[in-house]
């Protein structure tokens, strides 16, 4: 190794290496080196062993860093070490002055990003919900705020997306506190809302109005999503993100490459589910079952299918109206007024009100979400056990798959039946 002492005229006379990079040590400062790339960047750094390891402690850029600063960061760094510190782990650490925004955007890239496949929702939900947080030191939010807003966003958004915000905040907080902030985290003894497991799906009586309504949906490739979804139980992420390359036509299987479960899955593809898929595989041209009607769209496959779906919805629940004489009078008067399906049930729902009747929301409840668990409410009432229902649907744990011993009552009203029989059958039995 070259040595000499470090002077701005003598670094900026160094020979540039032909490749790889060239190191020198500081005669003045015993421990600080520098190293010279052939791109021409200069660093500044200490090389000591730490707990029994050579390790290059980095102190900064020249000329950034003067070369006095850099002898100051070298004593600083020798220091800590003599300590017992690690100078590299010292400097992930975090401290009291830190700002929410600093924090949640070293939580963003240092975890959520690399680790979170919501990601994205990271991002989307605390820029809407806690951007007011961002100039504040981290130190001087409370517990007593946190628990405001929680109750706030309860009254305005609701107690579900109350809760999502909790965890996050008590998320990022954490990962404060991993990377070496001593601070509470002030989250610390705040309650979750108590949330009941939804177990809405589509009834038996409503499936007829549905499928009328998706024969008559004119947008083709939220309808065929609707379909594919409803015939296979996956998750919408999943479905919308359905390649060509993942069918396997021999055995009519969908091998779904990554999950939320971060494992691979392969889902059985009925009779029908074929049928839509060679359909629209003679429609179009791309990598993916449902491409993007935006040419500009950033992942080239349907992103979100939300406002065919209330459409849908809105067109199914005007069909189950229609089933109810009252109703289907004041649709008639509705259809004077209405040239589109949206208008037709805004007018028909405001004729009703101005007359004093409550129209019943019926399917409107239904969300995307609920389409999955619909196919393995179907599965619960035809009589499939748990573990199938669970294997079908990419469960991990029996836990998540609970919930359809409990969707249906048929089967368990079937089986009392069959029960009640017999005891009525023992108990007329003659006994003379």
């Amino acid at each position: 190794m070259n040595e000499f002492n470090f002077t701005k005229s003598q670094i900026i006379k160094l020979p540039l290496p032909e490749k790889g990079m060239k190191t020198y040590k500081d005669t003045k400062e015993k421990g600080l080196s520098l190293y010279v790339t052939s791109g021409g960047a200069i660093t500044f750094f200490v090389r000591k062993r730490i707990n029994g390891q050579d390790q290059r402690v980095k102190l900064g850029t020249f000329p950034e860093m003067s070369v006095e600063n850099a002898r100051k960061k070298a004593l600083q760094a020798k220091a800590t070490i003599a300590n017992g510190k690690n100078p590299n782990h010292e400097k992930n650490k975090l401290r009291a002055e830190i700002t929410f925004l600093q924090l949640f955007e070293q939580y963003m890239e240092r975890y959520s990003k690399k680790e979170k496949k919501s990601w994205k929702y990271d991002e989307r939900e605390v820029n809407k919900f806690l951007s007011h947080w961002f100039k504040r030191k981290i130190s001087t939010i409370t517990k007593f705020e946190i628990q405001n807003l929680h109750e706030k966003i309860r009254e305005e958004n609701g107690l579900y997306q109350a809760n999502r915000i909790l965890e996050r905040i008590r998320a990022i907080f954490n990962k404060a506190r991993d990377w070496g902030w001593e601070g509470k985290n002030p989250t610390n003894g705040i309650k979750k809302f108590k949330e009941k497991s939804r177990d809405r799906f589509i009834q038996p009586n409503e499936m007829p109005c549905l499928f009328r309504a998706l024969d008559e949906e004119e947008n083709e490739v939220a309808r065929d999503y609707v379909w594919l979804s409803l015939l296979t139980g996956a998750r919408k992420s999943n479905v919308l993100a359905m390649r060509w390359d993942e069918i396997n036509w021999e055995r009519n299987e969908w091998r779904i490459p990554d999950t939320k479960n971060d494992e691979p899955a392969t889902i059985p593809l009925t009779e029908r589910t074929v049928e839509i898929l060679k359909c629209r595989q003679r429609k179009t041209n791309s990598e993916w079952v449902l491409p993007s009607p935006v040419s500009s769209s950033k992942t080239g496959h349907l992103a979100d299918p939300k406002k065919a779906w209330k459409r849908i919805l809105k067109r199914a629940n005007i069909y189950l109206w229609e089933q109810t004489p009252e109703y289907r009078q004041i649709i008639l008067q509705a259809s004077k007024q209405a040239t589109t399906i949206d208008r037709l049930f805004d007018v028909t729902e405001s004729i009703a009100k101005k007359n004093g009747i409550k129209l019943p929301q019926a399917l409107m409840d239904i969300r995307l979400h609920d389409i999955r668990r619909t196919v393995g409410s179907y599965q619960a009432i035809t009589g499939a056990s748990l573990p199938i229902i669970g294997k079908s649907l990419g469960h991990k744990s029996q836990q998540a798959t609970q919930i359809y011993s409990r969707l249906h009552l048929d089967p368990v009203r079937e089986s009392m039946e069959r029960a009640t029989d017999s005891i009525f059958t023992a108990g007329r039995k003659s006994t003379a």
